[in-house]
């Protein structure tokens, strides 16, 4: 998407979906309740790499059926501005859903790793959230729907870096460059741990495409020098865009990703290793935010279709959360015009459908 598609300015859109921030973040009605490097290969057919869903269960049956009805589907592009991005194969495709229980029901490439991309983007603002509370964030950065492209400019200027979110490039910027650190050795060990408590295991670097993005990030280098000429962080901005490019550099598997999802899906708690990594009171904010702006341009079309909250990565990854339920986690590099993984928002579709586990689905 070009950066001229995005230069609209604030639309009624904007600011109908501004209105539904309010709503949900006002009433809390949203929150019901190792390493590697980048795998080059094509995978092998994948009825043979994939680990089929174990069990009779609900959920096992959902996500076979959502893997194999869309396992052969080729539709979308890899991200082609990261170089690294556009060498991953296409055929890889992975689901996970994460439960209560700490149980993992996995189909497919389940735990090939990848970059999380802009899914980090969602846990650093949990960790500013815990640092400094919500408003740190509101304040700073932001929570409103900028409708306009991810790494927009114009948006920065037409607000002076205000009326951002975490979830656009401007806003993920200023959100790492907030957290509390005396040195960058300190801030990035905290923006690694977070992950990895959400995780529920230890997260590595994921180094060539690290390597990659930051010889090809100069557009984020203007943003994070713009909103820092604003104002709207306090670390030096070449440190900030380089610890978020490294950020967006962490390897992941779409079983890492169910459970950082069903870890907000239960108030901030891990369900496999039991450990509260993001206050409870910090939840239904963070779920609003990921319902208006997860998908970008989409978001508010993602939400009326499945609503649940998500957020995408330009690596292929998805996560959704179903508060109370379960998180999920897909992994299909093909994404459509938006960024988002074309597989994986089909599957996570069909998966909520077939479970009965949208939030505001009438019943009865």
């Amino acid at each position: 998407m070009s950066e001229a598609q995005g230069e609209k300015g604030m639309s009624e859109a904007s600011l109908s979906r501004r209105a539904m921030m309010a709503t949900l973040a006002g009433g809390g009605a949203i929150l019901a309740a190792g390493g590697g490097m980048l795998s080059m290969a094509a995978p092998a057919e994948a009825q043979k790499r994939g680990r089929a869903a174990s069990g009779g269960t609900a959920v096992a049956a959902a996500i076979n059926d959502a893997y194999t009805r869309y396992r052969t589907l080729q539709e979308g592009k890899n991200a082609d501005y990261i170089p690294a991005l556009a060498e991953v194969s296409s055929a890889f495709f992975g689901i996970a859903v994460a439960g209560s229980d700490s149980k993992v029901h996995e189909v497919g490439d389940s735990k090939e790793l990848f970059s999380i991309q802009s899914i980090s983007k969602v846990f650093t603002a949990a960790l500013v959230m815990q640092e400094s509370g919500g408003a740190k964030i509101e304040e700073s950065v932001g929570v409103d729907a900028t409708g306009q492209v991810f790494n927009s400019i114009h948006a920065v200027e037409q607000f002076r870096g205000k009326e951002m979110n975490p979830f656009v490039n401007p806003g993920a910027i200023a959100t790492v460059g907030n957290v509390k650190g005396g040195s960058p050795d300190e801030v990035w060990a905290k923006i690694l741990q977070i992950h990895s408590d959400f995780a529920g295991r230890q997260l590595d670097v994921n180094q060539p495409v690290y390597k990659s993005e930051s010889d090809t990030n100069h557009r984020n280098r203007a943003i994070s020098a713009l909103m820092s000429a604003y104002e709207r962080f306090p670390m030096d901005p070449v440190v900030a865009v380089d610890l978020y490019t490294r950020q967006c550099s962490i390897n992941v598997s779409a079983r890492d990703l169910a459970v950082m999802g069903a870890t907000l899906a239960f108030g901030g708690r891990n369900p496999v290793t039991g450990k509260q990594v993001l206050d409870r009171a910090h939840v239904p904010g963070l779920l609003a935010i990921m319902a208006t702006a997860g998908m970008y341009d989409d978001s508010g079309k993602w939400l009326f279709r499945t609503g649940l909250p998500t957020k995408s990565g330009v690596g292929g990854g998805l996560v959704a959360v179903s508060p109370g339920k379960f998180g999920i986690g897909t992994f299909a590099p093909p994404l459509d015009a938006a960024g988002n993984s074309v597989r994986g928002q089909r599957a996570i579709a069909d998966i909520v459908r077939a479970l009965n586990a949208n939030p505001y689905a009438q019943t009865g």
